[in-house]
């Protein structure tokens, strides 16, 4: 089905039409038409045009009011049903009311579409998104968690717009320790084999956290051990098949370890997303040349180098991008340039949206120029980093266990689900909710909880991680969508034979209103972030979707409406767009939304 065309962009075009009329002599002018708390538009645009035609923007308004609608007996006049009246307000405002008829209609529009009348951006491409980066043979803190939930929203986000992803997770697989790691495993031969045939996530990374935790005592107190350790990443760098094998198996138990925390996370992550740092060792050289060759990159003090005017440190010296060390070992530098070239050439992508903490923003802002400058970065193709800030505890200050350690993602996300569970349970049994239905529901709240009060903060600010805020009824909590939600199932539960249909010709209580026309914003919101890689305004408006649902529920009796069975029906129609909706943005932000709670 086409997509909807939404109030506002029906009201701008109506405007903008009238203002031709009124005014041949302005051209195509902008209404600029915003949303208003004094009616339901606003159109600002007199005041510029009054400038321009050095005229009063009073009279000018009232001139495209007249245009507008011409027969001031009938108010809705030559706009057909969609504007209900205009009032002219301070210096040439526009405030525009639009009839309840045309907010049904388009409503109805809506919900006849499975994608609910949303369009597909214009000239959509291919994005690479680069996010969730676990490190081989290392456990998952809660520094790993925004990466991998803002990225997924992001992913979702988009592919609903229209635009070909690519996922790509960028772990950390290649580097020194592995030497270390290696040469333990060879000569400490069964630290890696498994009880059973069936591997835990958590039995995984036991079995590598101990083998870390024993290769590194002895590579720090035994130096015949630490020769033979850095032996072994020459041999893994050269290729060595028995070192290269041994190297696999470490990636494949870190694997079954990081899909179960992604699992319990309700990602989904595939093989083939899975590109690492290994992944582009076969390209490394050739970037140092093309880089070296193009003048790009300098040899400084021996190492291959990028300077940068603005990059200096605080001797004042410039502080250059490493691409190759002295010793002849490659940067991260070098293998984000490759990456950057593999994602541009091989995978055809446009834009390179990189999911990565703030922190790192001077090393990726140096990378794009770098990439920009070698010319694998142009007008067309160009890089962006999401950068996200930190999860604080309660004090404010990074999050750590009480023993000052970094918090295991495993454990938080565990602890979410217990206490979510506890508060399913609280209001699960006594409307009959299974035990089977009190855990299930318990997990799907408490991961919930956690994505959500990640996604509903801006990216870049740091968030304050409170489990207690997060599982609460109250508040900007995802807990409380998707009670909005299960409300919703309750009254199509208790509706009998009663069904839901679009009455237009029914007037709205101000409720209703509300909730309609925020309804219809949803097509404009999800352009918002996908354009600006922002889903927290996902998450804001779904907040308010809820939020004037609520007040829709206290205030508009639904199965008991006092209208009869049309409003019956015009109530249940405003209440499944909204569950529908509802569903469609949490599932967006990677949120399920449970029938029954």
């Amino acid at each position: 089905m086409a997509s909807v065309t939404s109030l506002a962009a029906s009201v701008n075009q109506r405007v903008a039409d009238a203002l031709s009329a009124a005014l041949p002599e302005a051209g195509a002018a902008d209404p600029l038409l915003r949303r208003s708390d004094r009616a339901d538009f606003q159109a600002n645009g007199m005041l510029a045009l009054a400038k321009k035609l050095k005229g009063n923007p009073r009279e000018l308004a009232a001139q495209v009011v007249a245009a507008l609608m011409p027969d001031e007996h009938s108010p809705t006049g030559d706009s057909g049903t969609v504007i209900k009246e205009i009032e002219v307000s301070g210096p040439g405002f526009l405030n525009i009311t639009v009839a309840d008829e045309a907010i049904i209609k388009t409503l109805a529009e809506r919900a006849a579409d499975d994608r609910l009348g949303v369009p597909y951006a214009a000239g959509a491409g291919t994005t690479v998104i680069d996010y969730a980066q676990p490190n081989v043979a290392k456990e998952m803190h809660v520094g790993h968690l925004r990466s991998a939930v803002i990225g997924a929203a992001m992913v979702e986000i988009l592919e609903f717009t229209g635009e070909k992803v690519i996922r790509r997770h960028h772990i950390g697989d290649w580097g020194t320790q592995f030497g270390m790691l290696i040469q333990y495993l060879i000569e400490h031969p069964h630290e890696l084999d498994h009880k059973s045939g069936e591997v835990s996530g958590e039995e995984a990374m036991s079995n590598l956290n101990r083998l870390y935790k024993a290769s590194r005592a002895l590579f720090d107190s035994d130096e015949e051990f630490k020769e033979r350790a850095r032996r072994r990443v020459v041999d893994l760098q050269a290729g060595d098949e028995e070192t290269l094998a041994l190297w696999r198996r470490f990636v494949d138990e870190s694997k079954i370890y990081f899909y179960s925390v992604f699992n319990k996370l309700d990602m989904d992550i595939q093989d083939p997303d899975v590109v690492g740092e290994s992944g582009y060792n076969d390209m490394l050289e050739e970037t140092c040349r093309l880089l070296e060759e193009s003048g790009v990159a300098v040899r400084s003090e021996g190492a291959l180098c990028v300077f940068f005017d603005d990059v200096k440190g605080p001797d004042g010296n410039p502080v250059p991008l490493i691409v190759k060390k002295t010793n002849g070992g490659y940067g991260y530098a070098a293998t984000d340039l490759s990456a950057i070239r593999d994602r541009v050439q091989n995978l055809s992508a446009d834009t390179l949206l990189y999911v990565v903490d703030a922190r790192q923003s001077l090393h990726f802002k140096m990378v794009f120029e770098t990439a920009r400058r070698a010319g694998w970065l142009n007008d067309k193709t160009h890089a962006v980093q999401l950068a996200f800030g930190t999860v604080l505890g309660k004090d404010g200050k990074p999050f750590k266990t009480r023993e000052g350690e970094t918090v295991r993602l495993v454990d938080l996300l565990d602890e979410a689900i217990d206490r979510a569970t506890a508060v399913v349970r609280e209001k699960g049994e006594p409307i009959g909710l299974t035990e089977e239905e009190i855990t299930g529901n318990g997990a799907q709240v408490g991961i919930g909880a956690v994505k959500y009060a990640d996604l509903s903060t801006s990216a870049g600010r740091d968030y304050k991680f409170d489990l207690d805020q997060m599982v609460s009824l109250n508040g900007d909590t995802s807990v409380y969508l998707q009670y909005a939600y299960a409300r919703i199932q309750s009254i199509f539960r208790k509706a009998g034979d009663a069904a839901p249909a679009a009455h237009p010709e029914l007037p709205l209580a101000p409720a209703e209103r509300a909730l309609g026309l925020h309804l219809d914003q949803f097509g404009e919101v999800l352009a918002e972030a996908a354009a600006s890689y922002e889903p927290h305004k996902v998450a804001a408006y779904l907040y308010g979707l809820a939020s004037l649902f609520t007040t829709f529920y206290d205030q508009c009796p639904v199965l008991k409406a006092e209208g009869g069975p049309d409003q019956v029906a015009g109530r249940l129609f405003l209440c499944d767009l909204t569950a529908r909706t509802l569903h469609q943005g949490m599932a967006l932000l990677g949120i399920r939304t449970p029938e029954r709670l």
